[in-house]
């Protein structure tokens, strides 16, 4: 089937955008759990717990290529990326409830069922994310695409970040609280796996070609598309400032607005809540500024009320809130908006080379964003040892000295701020709009 430039049915658009219930649950409850999961409830070091999350995530930027190429290969009647939804999908949400049902307290353990999430994770995002490239050829419906999508995205990361602590603190926190958490959100991922496999059976497939052979040449190719590889850098930067962040929820909370109880879920409720009423604006003004003005704006929007969240201690909390929803509200922009200028960045490849192999880029893509997603607790975990911050295994966070307590909120604050707005100096001559898309989509037509 050719690439259709029409509106997609809404049936299509909301299906697709379910898998965010998976793509959510996974990128945000690990960033935001699992360090003071190995921290204070396993006791183990902050340090090694920091090198326990990172490890197993730098095993993606070797799989998710491979579930790339394997995906671009796949034959069959439910298309090529269909059967990866249900199949890894199903496989992600069982691999997720065993990280957290640990029989004894062992972070080895943690780390191998991380490991194996990793893997099945990287077979569900590559084709998940590959499909927007096949399924139309329109410029502005792939942005409408992307905004329903991080829309649910918004959602997923308000049920699952939002209610996953109070999940955990419901069932008696430690080890019991943390596995009924465990079962809670491999249900959520379980209804956006068959939300997006089912909801996209009538979903346009388009033309998938034979993909690259292998890594090296596939990065060449990666190399060769200018604008894309500015994109990826941009994004894989950010994605580990925008993790460094989320990996200081709980602590912050803690720590710096001395609310165990409630903090975490009001710092959520204030990220994603806002993000949601302005996921309409956004599309409003990347219709009227462009996608890459839009980007570097919503950046801008993050980075600055980041860096305000560091007055926490001389600011009542009522105002660290209000602050956590600008934040929320430039990470809106800044998932639309990328998401939105990746599938171009992919059909003006095709139409540069004649090949169309959404794989080849989108594992590339999810390599480098979930690499980034885990150097961020590596980074907070990092800065924790370093500021001396003390381990428990008791389930509660143990007294901490004022330098630990800086650690915390500089890592939640000004290191991530810092962090994403200097990643837009990768976005320098980023050149695709409109009109460069439209004339390489009519040299396609006529080679």
């Amino acid at each position: 089937m050719d690439h259709p430039s029409v509106s997609l049915p809404g049936r299509v658009r909301a299906g697709y955008a379910l898998g965010s219930l998976v793509t959510g649950a996974f990128g945000t409850v690990p960033g935001l759990l699992l360090l003071p999961y190995l921290t204070d409830t396993l006791g183990v070091a902050a340090g090694v717990a920091g090198l326990l999350v990172l490890a197993p995530k730098a095993w993606d930027v070797l799989i998710n290529p491979v579930a790339g190429r394997i995906s671009d290969r796949t034959r069959t009647r439910w298309g090529a990326r269909r059967p990866f939804l249900l199949g890894a999908g199903l496989a992600v949400a069982v691999l997720f409830a065993l990280i957290f049902a640990a029989p004894v307290k062992s972070g080895v353990y943690v780390a191998l069922m991380f490991l194996a999430t990793a893997t099945a994770y990287a077979f569900y995002q590559v084709p998940y994310v590959a499909m927007p490239a096949e399924m139309t050829d329109d410029y502005t419906e792939r942005t409408r695409l992307m905004t329903w999508r991080v829309a649910l995205l918004a959602v997923a990361i308000l049920v699952s970040g939002a209610l996953a602590p109070v999940v955990t603190k419901q069932f008696g926190d430690g080890i019991p609280g943390h596995r009924a958490m465990g079962v809670f959100v491999a249900a959520l991922i379980v209804v956006g796996t068959l939300g997006s496999f089912f909801g996209t059976r009538k979903a346009p497939v388009g033309a998938i070609t034979q993909s690259e052979p292998s890594l090296g040449v596939q990065l060449k190719t990666a190399r060769a598309n200018k604008a894309f590889t500015r994109l990826l850098i941009c994004f894989i930067i950010q994605a580990a400032g925008i993790a460094t962040m989320l990996a200081g929820v709980s602590y912050f909370a803690t720590q710096i607005l001395a609310d165990p109880d409630t903090g975490s879920t009001l710092l959520f409720a204030c990220f994603v809540g806002p993000a949601l009423l302005v996921m309409p604006l956004w599309s409003r003004i990347g219709a009227k500024i462009g996608k890459l003005r839009s980007y570097v704006l919503s950046s801008m929007v993050f980075a600055t009320a980041a860096a305000l969240i560091a007055l926490a201690p001389v600011l009542p909390n009522a105002v660290v809130y209000v602050l956590t929803g600008l934040v929320g509200c430039g990470y809106a922009g800044q998932q639309v908006f990328g998401l939105a200028m990746l599938p171009d960045c992919i059909a003006y490849d095709a139409a540069r080379t004649g090949r169309r192999q959404a794989g080849v880029f989108t594992g590339l893509w999810t390599a480098g964003e979930t690499f980034g997603l885990a150097l961020g607790p590596g980074i907070f975990a990092l800065l924790l040892a370093a500021t001396g911050y003390v381990s428990s295994d008791s389930g509660t966070a143990a007294a901490q000295t004022d330098t630990a307590r800086m650690g915390v909120q500089l890592g939640f604050t000004v290191i991530p701020a810092v962090v994403v707005a200097l990643a837009l100096f990768t976005l320098r001559g980023y050149d695709l709009n409109e009109a460069r898309l439209s004339e390489g989509e009519a040299l396609e037509r006529t080679a």
